[in-house]
């Protein structure tokens, strides 16, 4: 029997600890969330924290030992599901002991809700304990435990210089550590395609459909529009693999690395997939059928289930319902906003008051990330501190102890990272031979580009150490946060349940008093993109480069006016702010008309 989720919402991945227990925290209620998988030292520590935390066996995996990688990360996923069905059968004999726990978990559930009007007639003494029991066995489940891998992330393995085979790289041995668990959730590859890793799943009989049951275990792609759905999607069911979930992303508004699109902004994207939906499912499915047919394995007569989800600077219930009324969507990603959720997330005291009290302002897209894709960041890191204490003593970079992202090959066939301190070392000297070619300006500019890179591996995993108590060993990186612009809205720490009902529309958290729609704030945010990168080409535009920046106006001036009609119509949702929002698409044109 297929069983509805109990929510309208999910939790995605936040860094590299900020969601590593959030289903620890929250899956009990229902709620779904992802973690990253990229830093197998941050998952064999926190592996054996939890292990002693709950008194489960551990034992240690350590780098000596073969296929290290995909061990540490099944070992943790494992205990992960583990703990998470412990706390589920406990919460349901709460539920049967104490009607105030019911009353207590129903206030954790959509307003409008099957099962919540199931448990309510329990409450008022209309069904027996043994058919309430029936309802918490039937209709009651844990959170999905999803895991997430970033596609490009996957540095080449040496042994003595020689590279080892693609298995052992580490996105090939995170997804073969998450297979290899017990876990039936699902992967949600970001970042984009990579034929290698995406060829890699072949290899895994859980990803393939079998008669009678469901997947058991399952894709998500990250997406940002639809004709890269489309691409993926059908490369993927060339190989006999089904797509259950696209997870549509906004391009700038959301938090970690900003992937913009060509000026299509997310309302036109959504439409996009609700009119194409359909058309999306049927030349998948047809693709898929045709692989497992000539594979011999089992072949579905109908597609197999798929959903659609949104995230990207939501924060009102209102915004929340539009995109599941209006978009078909089936979730709808909350975030950065749960980063003030002790009950849900991993982030030490100091950073959740940082991004308590961050403004406007505060919140800006940098080229920290050594990947070189624009960063979502937050002025007044402990990160920063030390960067720029380094850089003071002519020490500029990091050490670099973890490597994850030592991708460029420019100095070194094994591959460095830009952020630590060999790369940054060459490219200063090399800079310092040019100084007399150049201004004072311009030297300083080069230089600032060099030494701006963090150490994201490092700065992104500190906040669940230090949370946790745990000592951080190495050179000092603070901690590295990528909040989405939307926190500036979310001014305090809440409780889970705060947050939830705020979801639901049943409270609200925030105390700003002005909040732009979230597509207005992605639109803003487009219009500055657009603006930065005509300025970057100045007089030396290519024609290539005009043409891009041609299209993405032509894109959105097209989204501006979808907004516009969009607004015009609706009746229901915005209409206390409805003439503001379309002024503010008025002006908004006009500066790109004469941007």
């Amino acid at each position: 029997m297929k069983v509805t989720p109990l929510h309208s919402f999910h939790i995605p991945v936040m860094g590299l600890a900020y969601t590593i227990d959030s289903p620890i925290r929250v899956a009990q209620y229902g709620l779904a969330s992802t973690l990253s998988v990229m830093d197998d030292e941050l998952i064999e520590r926190m592996n054996k924290f939890y292990c002693e935390k709950f008194e489960l066996p551990y034992q240690e995996i350590t780098k000596k030992i073969e296929d290290f990688r995909a061990k540490r990360i099944t070992a943790y996923l494992n205990t992960l599901d583990t703990i998470v069905k412990t706390k589920f059968e406990s919460l349901k004999q709460d539920l049967l002991k104490s009607k105030q726990s019911v009353e207590d978990y129903i206030e954790m559930l959509p307003t409008v809700s099957d099962i919540r009007k199931q448990l309510q007639t329990y409450l008022d003494d209309k069904i027996s304990v043994e058919n309430f029991k029936h309802i918490l066995d039937t209709y009651l489940i844990p959170g999905d435990i999803d895991v997430n891998i970033m596609t490009k992330v996957d540095r080449e393995q040496f042994d003595k210089k020689e590279p080892l085979p693609a298995i052992f790289n580490d996105a090939h041995a995170a997804l073969r550590g998450f297979h290899n668990s017990t876990l039936q959730s699902s992967v949600v590859l970001s970042a984009g395609m990579n034929p290698k890793l995406f060829s890699y799943f072949e290899e895994f009989d859980a990803f393939y459909p079998q008669p009678d049951q469901p997947l058991a275990k399952k894709i998500i792609l990250k997406v940002s529009d639809y004709r890269s759905a489309l691409i993926q999607g059908s490369f993927l069911a060339k190989k006999g693999l089904w797509v259950s979930e696209y997870r549509i992303e906004s391009g700038l508004n959301c938090g970690g690395h900003a992937f913009a699109t060509d000026g299509y902004l997310l309302g036109v994207i959504l439409e996009e997939f609700k009119d194409k939906r359909e058309e999306l499912i049927a030349t998948t499915h047809e693709l898929m059928v045709k692989a497992l047919t000539q594979k011999g394995k089992y072949v579905p007569e109908q597609p197999l289930p798929l959903k659609v989800t949104a995230q990207g600077g939501v924060g009102t219930a209102a915004e929340h319902q539009f995109l599941l009324d209006h978009y078909q969507v089936d979730s709808v990603g909350w975030g950065s906003p749960f980063l003030l959720v002790p009950e849900a997330t991993s982030v030490d005291t100091a950073t959740r008051e940082l991004l308590a009290n961050a403004k406007e302002e505060d919140l800006y897209l940098s080229h920290v990330s050594p990947l070189g894709i624009p960063f979502n960041n937050i002025k007044g890191t402990t990160n920063e501190e030390y960067k720029a204490a380094r850089i003071a003593k002519n020490k500029a970079g990091s050490s670099c102890p973890r490597k994850y992202l030592a991708l460029n090959k420019m100095h070194d066939n094994e591959g460095i990272c830009t952020a630590s301190r060999k790369y940054q070392t060459i490219e200063i000297a090399a800079l310092a031979q040019r100084k007399k070619e150049m201004s004072a300006e311009e030297y300083q500019q080069q230089f600032h580009a060099i030494t701006e890179k963090a150490c994201l591996c490092i700065g992104l995993a500190n906040a669940s150490f230090i949370e946790n108590n745990l000592q951080i060993k190495g050179e000092a990186q603070g901690v590295v946060i990528c909040p989405g612009p939307n926190i500036a809205y979310f001014t305090k720490e809440v409780s889970l349940k705060q947050m939830v009902q705020h979801i639901y529309g049943r409270d609200n958290v925030i105390d700003a008093t002005h909040r732009p729609h979230f597509f207005i704030k992605e639109l803003r945010m487009y219009l500055d993109h657009f603006k930065e990168e005509k300025r970057q080409i100045k007089g030396d535009a290519t024609a290539i480069q005009l043409k891009k920046l041609d299209k993405t106006k032509a894109n959105l001036i097209t989204g501006i006016d979808y907004y516009s009609a969009l607004f015009e119509r609706d009746q229901t949702y915005f209409t206390a702010t409805k003439g503001a929002i379309l002024n503010e698409l008025a002006h908004i044109k006009i500066a790109l008309l004469h941007a």
